[in-house]
């Protein structure tokens, strides 16, 4: 059971009295069946980003093949790299159709009940922390897919040679490890964003929202709260000592920034609007707090990957603290 920790702050926001204990949260019996359903998918995240840190790509076999397209061999050779790296790919754009398939499971979960947002998130805590994993995974995954540019490159070489080879081949017939048509198209449209999880993740959330009436106003609450309970349980230093681990800090940064995205995504002002339900000002403040370089990368995530931070209702001031 996660554990709950009140603070005498004197303050009636019920989010300033709520620590979510991200590190040790168990299902209740209410969350046992979502949870699992949830779990099935997540137990294979770790795999799915160790595989593709460790992605090298075949830049040097495709730039050879290329620089001598009459030598069969080394075409030979470049074609027989890249169809198992193809096939990793598709795992993982597969594993992302896994991720979006259970959204709106642990999304209704969470915005279910007669409770206040604040008392769902403080009695669903293994919910909550199985939202935040996979928001902390989302970054980590788009992280290293924009900074390898070989998984673009692998996968345009790919295709235009077995467009190639399946003109040459009278019947069309070509290698048994190449993926179908219809997935290559698929997965050029899921590798062409920038952070593609993040697409996914956000086109999930967003149909539940529309598809979900009942569902829009509590589902965006739910994210703003998430996000402004990570901010509080970092600045305040009462719930901070809280954290077991020396990473869960990070962690708790990470969600913070990536349930903000995800806000940005999904509502129709986005997070940086002076009515938004976030205090953007407290949350960069936190993230400033922090030792130099430690989260440039979650500075560059706000920057880059939110939808409505150049907007016009986007503060003045806002946009010069992320300069």
């Amino acid at each position: 059971m996660g554990k709950l920790f009140s603070l005498l702050t004197g303050n009636n926001d019920d989010s300033e009295n709520i620590f979510i204990d991200f590190e040790n949260a168990l299902p209740t019996p209410e969350e046992q069946t979502a949870w699992e359903a949830v779990n099935k998918v997540l137990e294979k995240s770790e795999s799915v980003l160790k595989d593709l840190k460790d992605y090298h790509g075949a830049s040097e076999e495709i730039r050879t093949a290329i620089g001598n397209p009459r030598n069969n061999a080394l075409q030979d050779i470049a074609w027989n790299i890249v169809l198992p790296l193809v096939q990793r790919l598709k795992g993982f754009y597969e594993f992302s159709l896994e991720l979006e398939s259970v959204m709106p499971t642990l999304l209704c979960a969470l915005c279910t009940g007669e409770e206040t947002v604040e008392q769902r998130l403080s009695t669903k805590q293994a919910l909550a922390k199985q939202f935040a994993e996979i928001l902390h995974f989302t970054l980590k995954f788009d992280d290293l897919k924009m900074t390898n540019p070989n998984i673009q490159n692998d996968f345009s070489y790919y295709r235009r040679t077995l467009s190639r080879k399946r003109m040459a081949s009278e019947d069309g017939v070509t290698d048994a490890g190449a993926v179908s048509t219809e997935m290559a198209n698929r997965m050029s449209l899921f590798y062409a964003y920038p952070t593609p999880l993040l697409k996914s993740i956000s086109d999930a959330t967003t149909k539940f929202v529309s598809s979900n009436s009942t569902f829009s106003e509590i589902t965006t609450q739910m994210l703003s709260t998430l996000s402004n309970l990570c901010r509080v349980m970092i600045d305040n230093a009462d719930l901070a000592h809280k954290f077991q681990n020396e990473d869960t800090k990070n962690f708790v940064l990470s969600v913070m920034v990536g349930v903000i995205i995800l806000y940005d995504h999904v509502h129709e002002v986005g997070a940086f609007a002076k009515n938004a339900d976030i205090d953007m000002k407290a949350t960069i403040k936190v993230l400033k707090d922090q030792p130099q370089g430690s989260v440039d990368g979650l500075f560059n995530a706000l920057r880059y990957t939110t939808k409505h931070l150049n907007d016009e209702t986007t503060p003045k001031q806002i946009r010069i603290l992320l300069a």
